[in-house]
């Protein structure tokens, strides 16, 4: 309410004329106006220091923060895509229009699983260097997401490893025997077995014998390498020289023990192979917990940087 001050004159008769009075002063009440309020709110509004602070700015951690997790997501992208190349490569190299054979399906040859697993990786590393790069929410959802999923099946693959060893026991005896099957008919498959008989000084699943399932070494097979085994098997495949001899197993599985015992391996692979993964196990746990740690590290850092791009886009 706004007071006025006004000067009223008072007069008294006297006489046939007037007397002026002292001249009084009181206040009148004006009426109410509300301009200077709506004057006060614009003001208000005009400064935007008084109502609204500044936004929250990234402190030199969270920079650092960000440009580590875009580094960190890069260089798995570069060995993702690395392995899917290879895996690509593999293929090619057997596919009919490069002038190789396939003697097995897509679905069962081994350099599907390298491309499978690069292009997980580069697509999940490539969300998540993205997602840092740009300060995308979305593509860091994702990219958590997909890590988290990727963990929980490793986790559960160990539990599943451990409860049932003696099924895994059962389905590499197959693998070993697949492998001995279609050992002239992929390359990959041929190489595995080589490196596995070399290494282990074995031949065979079982023993030696084992090779008589196969069809090109099979005895009543019409090819030179009837009867015979693999150039991995043999105990000295350079006999005294610079070069291996391809043919230091033919004709062996026609031999007594005594006599085959002097020329190659006549130990299976399986039993050798379990027991080189017993002595791995150590190594083996070891390799798993670093790469759950590797998974850990970089989803901490993707958590990190959403909190920091979701609070400034609540000020947006």
């Amino acid at each position: 309410m706004v007071m006025a001050l006004s000067r009223v004159r008072l007069f008294q008769p006297h006489g046939e004329g007037t007397r002026l009075l002292p001249q009084a002063s009181r206040l009148v009440e004006l009426p109410y106006s509300s301009f200077d309020d709506e004057d006060d709110d614009d003001t208000a509004e005009q400064d935007p220091g008084v109502w609204y602070p500044d936004p929250p700015k990234l402190s030199p951690f969270s920079h650092c923060v960000r440009y580590l997790a875009f580094l960190w997501n890069l260089l798995f992208l570069l060995l993702g895509l690395l392995t899917l190349a290879v895996g690509v490569w593999g293929l090619l190299a057997k596919s009919p229009l490069a002038g190789g054979e396939r003697g097995v399906p897509l679905s069962s040859d081994p350099m599907l699983l390298f491309v499978l697993a690069g292009l997980g990786a580069s697509s999940v590393s490539l969300a998540g260097c993205l997602g840092a790069f740009r300060a995308s929410p979305c593509l860091l959802r994702f990219f958590l997401g997909a890590v988290l999923a990727f963990g929980g099946l490793e986790v559960l693959g160990g539990l599943l490893l451990l409860l049932a060893r003696r099924r895994l026991r059962d389905a590499l005896r197959d693998l070993l025997l697949l492998c001995l099957l279609r050992y002239q008919e992929d390359p990959d498959l041929q190489f595995l077995v080589d490196e596995v008989q070399r290494s282990l000084q074995c031949c065979g699943l079982e023993s030696y014998r084992d090779w008589e399932s196969n069809l090109y070494f099979n005895c009543s097979a019409p090819g030179v390498q009837a009867c015979g085994v693999p150039a991995s098997c043999c105990q000295d495949p350079l006999e005294n020289g610079s070069v291996p001899n391809a043919q230091c197993g033919f004709g062996v599985l026609g031999l007594g023990a005594a006599a085959a015992g002097a020329v190659v391996h006549t130990g299976g692979c399986g039993a050798a192979l379990g027991a080189w993964l017993r002595g791995q196990a150590g190594a083996i746990a070891t390799g798993a917990t670093a790469l759950v740690l590797v998974e850990a590290v970089g989803a901490l850092l993707a958590l990190k940087v959403l909190r920091d791009v979701s609070a400034l886009r609540v000020w947006e």
